[in-house]
C-alpha cells in the first residue's frame, strides 16, 4: 500500500462498493489494513461501510496502540489474531454477506471446509475455509479461536455472523470475501440438486495454487 492517504481512500472505496453492491447493510462489517510503518488503519464502530470518512478512520501503531481517529470496531481481537498469526498478511475483512450466514446456518455444513468445490476460483482465492462456532460480536474468544488455527487458514466462517477473510492486500482480501460469499450463494441455490463438484485431483492442485499464493503452511 502506498502511502496513508492513498490507504484510507482505498478503504472507503471498496468499502462503497460493497455496501452498493448488498453484500453488507447498516453499520456492519468492518475492515483493518496495515500501513507502511506496520500500524493499522481501521473501520470505526458503528460506521456505515456506505459512508465512510477516511480522516476519521481509526489509526493504531505498531504496538497495537490507538493513536488517532473515531473509537475503531470492537472485532479488533478478530483483526489482530489474523496479523498476529498470518505472515505477510496486509489486509482483514470481515462483512455480514447474507447467503454465507445463511449457509451458516444449516446443520450439515462440514467445519473443516464449509464451501463445497463448485468452482475453482473459491478454492484458488480462499483454500479450505474453517466454519467457527457462534460467539458475541466483540468476544475477544474469536480472536483465540483464529489464533487457534495457528495461521493456516486464510478465511474463516463465524456461524450466524459472516466471514472474515485475511489477504496480502486490501483488493485480495476484497476480492476473496466477495468470492466467499458468491459461493454460498450457489450452494444455497444448488442444494440438494446434486451438483457436480470439482474432483479431488484438481482440487488438490487449486489448494496448492492457493498455497502457493498465500505462501503459507499447509492447512
Amino acid at each position: 500500500m502506498k502511502g496513508e492517504t492513498a490507504a484510507r481512500e482505498l478503504v472507503c472505496t471498496l468499502a462503497k462498493s460493497m455496501f452498493d453492491r448488498g453484500l453488507t447493510s447498516g453499520s456492519t462489517g468492518n475492515i483493518s489494513v496495515q500501513t507502511e510503518d506496520g500500524g493499522l488503519l481501521v473501520t470505526p464502530t458503528g460506521s456505515s461501510f456506505g459512508r465512510l470518512d477516511p480522516a476519521a478512520l481509526s489509526k493504531f501503531d505498531r504496538q497495537g496502540n490507538f493513536v488517532s481517529g473515531s473509537p475503531p470496531t470492537k472485532e479488533m481481537p478478530l483483526h489482530q489474531a489474523f496479523y498476529e498469526t498470518r505472515s505477510g498478511t496486509g489486509a482483514v475483512v470481515h462483512l455480514h454477506s447474507c447467503h454465507s450466514v445463511a449457509l451458516s446456518l444449516l446443520p450439515d455444513v462440514d467445519t473443516e471446509d464449509f464451501l463445497p468445490p463448485l468452482t475453482p476460483y473459491g478454492i484458488m482465492k480462499l483454500g479450505r475455509v474453517k466454519l467457527l462456532p457462534f460467539f458475541l460480536p466483540g468476544d475477544p474468544a474469536i480472536g483465540e479461536a483464529i489464533r487457534g488455527l495457528a495461521g493456516k487458514r486464510s478465511a474463516v466462517m463465524l456461524a450466524n455472523h459472516g466471514p472474515v477473510v485475511a489477504g496480502k492486500d486490501l483488493e485480495a482480501a476484497c476480492y476473496a470475501i466477495e468470492e466467499l460469499e458468491d459461493t454460498s450463494r450457489l450452494a444455497i441455490l444448488t442444494r440438494g440438486l446434486h451438483p457436480r463438484l470439482i474432483n479431488s485431483d484438481n482440487k488438490k492442485t487449486l489448494f496448492g495454487l492457493h498455497q502457493l499464493s498465500s505462501q503459507q503452511p499447509n492447512a
